[in-house]
C-alpha cells in the first residue's frame, strides 16, 4: 500500500489573505483560489507530483475563528538569518507569541503567528556550512 500526504489544509476566516501572507512568507506560488472565496492552495516551485519532497497547503474557509491555546501542529521555517527573516515576516503582517516558552534559555527558536493568529516557529540560523540543518531544534 502507498500513501502519502496530499495537502495540509489550514482553516481560514479569509483563504485568499492567508495564502497570500504564505506566499511571500516561503516564496511558493498560489496555485488554486476558488472563485468563492472558499479556498486557496499554494505550494512550492516543484510539488510531490512533480518530483519535489513539499506537498501543497490549502487554506480552506470556517466561519469560527483560530481557538484560544497553541497549535497542536505548526510549521517550523529554518530561515539562513533568523533576525532578518523575523523582521520580513513581521513586516508581511505576522507577530511574535507567546506560548510559554518564554525566559526558557534554551529556547533557541522565536514563536510567531500569521495574519490569522497560527503558530509557527522560525528556528535560530543555520550554522555556515551546515548541511540542511539547524543548530536548534523547536518542540
Amino acid at each position: 500500500m502507498a500513501l502519502h500526504i496530499n495537502s495540509v489544509t489550514v482553516d481560514s476566516l479569509d483563504p485568499a489573505a492567508q495564502a497570500r501572507f504564505w506566499v511571500e512568507a516561503l516564496g511558493w506560488h498560489l496555485v488554486h483560489s476558488a472563485e468563492d472565496g472558499s479556498a486557496a492552495v499554494i505550494a512550492p516551485a516543484a510539488t510531490r507530483e512533480e518530483g519535489g519532497k513539499a506537498f501543497p497547503v490549502m487554506f480552506w474557509r470556517v466561519q469560527d475563528a483560530k481557538s484560544a491555546g497553541k497549535n497542536r501542529w505548526h510549521f517550523d521555517l529554518a530561515p539562513d538569518d533568523q533576525d532578518t527573516e523575523v523582521a520580513r515576516l513581521e513586516a508581511l503582517g505576522a507577530r511574535r507569541a507567546d506560548i510559554g516558552q518564554g525566559g526558557d534559555e534554551h529556547v533557541t527558536w522565536l514563536v510567531m503567528a500569521d495574519p490569522e493568529g497560527n503558530e509557527f516557529c522560525v528556528l535560530s540560523s543555520l550554522p555556515t556550512g551546515a548541511p540542511g540543518g539547524s543548530e536548534g531544534a523547536a518542540p
